[in-house]
């Protein structure tokens, strides 16, 4: 167990959550579903998985405080702010240079901070067994969780011929982007495909050899990052110097969807993103008229409403249907919940100070 290692992503601005997401303080790091941040709940989930030691969470420089806030049993030196967002690629690459510096042996998952799993053991369950299957062999594990509905909000895996039935483990025969409806019906008929989630698990050295192989720039700079922090650098200065010369890339599109080593297993666990308000309401108890409320509210003649309320301030409903109503200290959004996918659009209509 020592040579397995987590890696949390923690740096997304969660915009289709404002008022309550900032970019100081976004999704992750609210209690959205249950009592505690995102991310706390997302390290509770891996607690005894790996030493604690061994888990690393990835952030941006803006919310690096507020996240040590919200994880307080984290050691600082295991925060580490991006000075520049330069998507998942670049996160993992980074992680891999981490690990690598302290185990030239090490193995890691990387995981979202922001999904919601209420079933731990489960979830352990097969995150170890990604563990066994990226450890026996240089592979580069993909979690895919079994639809079901045919979603356009999500990527897919197909699954190709299996590799370990015991353990049910397949090669990957490809990456498909977010598909149309039909198509998406037709991925659920097939019983071939599995929702991307962005759960992987992988050899240090093996996620590296793919980056030079695939994004050999990528590469360049991780070794420079590499030789500056085994010389003594600071990692916050020697970021700052490479960092914003990276392309922005995902690791799907820079890596996944071009190796040819991939492997993919089913979740055992349940799983939700919780992309947008309007799915917070599957994680809340909804009242006789299909309201889901958080916060001090008065609903009257009113249906399908989702009402988000800051302590204190009382929200009041009469005769609406199907909105969004999020209050906060400086800010007060009102939608309907068809229009809840243009939210981000919306932030980039607000003014800085309120995002």
């Amino acid at each position: 167990m020592s040579n397995r290692y987590v890696v949390i992503m923690a740096g997304g601005r969660g915009e289709r959550f404002w008022p309550q997401s900032r970019l100081t303080r976004p999704k992750h790091l609210l209690p959205i579903v249950g009592d505690k941040a995102m991310l706390a709940q997302a390290l509770d989930r891996v607690a005894g998985l790996v030493p604690p030691e061994n888990i690393f969470i990835i952030t941006n420089a803006e919310q690096r405080e507020a996240v040590l806030e919200v994880c307080p049993g984290v050691d600082a030196g295991q925060v580490v702010g991006e000075p520049v967002g330069r998507d998942t690629a670049a996160a993992v690459g980074l992680a891999a240079v981490l690990i690598q510096s302290r185990d030239s042996a090490g193995t890691f998952a990387i995981l979202p901070a922001d999904h919601v799993i209420h079933d731990s053991e489960g979830f352990q369950q097969t995150l170890a067994r990604g563990f066994d299957a990226a450890e026996k062999e240089e592979c580069l594990v993909t979690i895919g969780i079994e639809p079901t509905e045919p979603a356009t909000g999500y990527g897919y895996i197909q699954r190709g011929e299996p590799v370990c039935r015991e353990n049910d483990i397949f090669k990957v025969r490809r990456f498909v982007e977010k598909p149309d409806m039909e198509t998406a019906r037709g991925y659920l008929a097939s019983g071939e495909y599995a929702w991307n989630a962005g759960m992987f698990v992988w050899q240090a050295t093996a996620v590296r050899q793919a980056i030079g192989r695939y994004v050999p720039e990528l590469e360049t700079s991780l070794a420079a990052i590499a030789d500056e922090l085994s010389n003594g650098g600071n990692l916050a200065d020697v970021l700052a110097r490479h960092y914003p010369d990276i392309h922005k890339i995902s690791i799907d599109f820079a890596v996944m969807e071009k190796a040819d080593n991939v492997l993919t297993m089913p979740a055992a666990f349940d799983w939700d993103d919780v992309g947008e308000w309007p799915a917070v309401a599957r994680h809340h108890e909804a009242d006789a008229s299909g309201n889901v409320a958080r916060g001090e509210s008065v609903i009257l003649d009113s249906t399908g409403n989702i009402v988000f309320s800051d302590e204190g301030h009382l929200v009041a409903l009469l005769g609406v249907q199907d909105l969004i109503i999020v209050r906060t200290a400086d800010a007060t959004l009102v939608c309907r919940k068809d229009q809840a996918q243009n939210i981000k659009e919306l932030v980039k209509a607000v003014g800085v100070e309120l995002q």
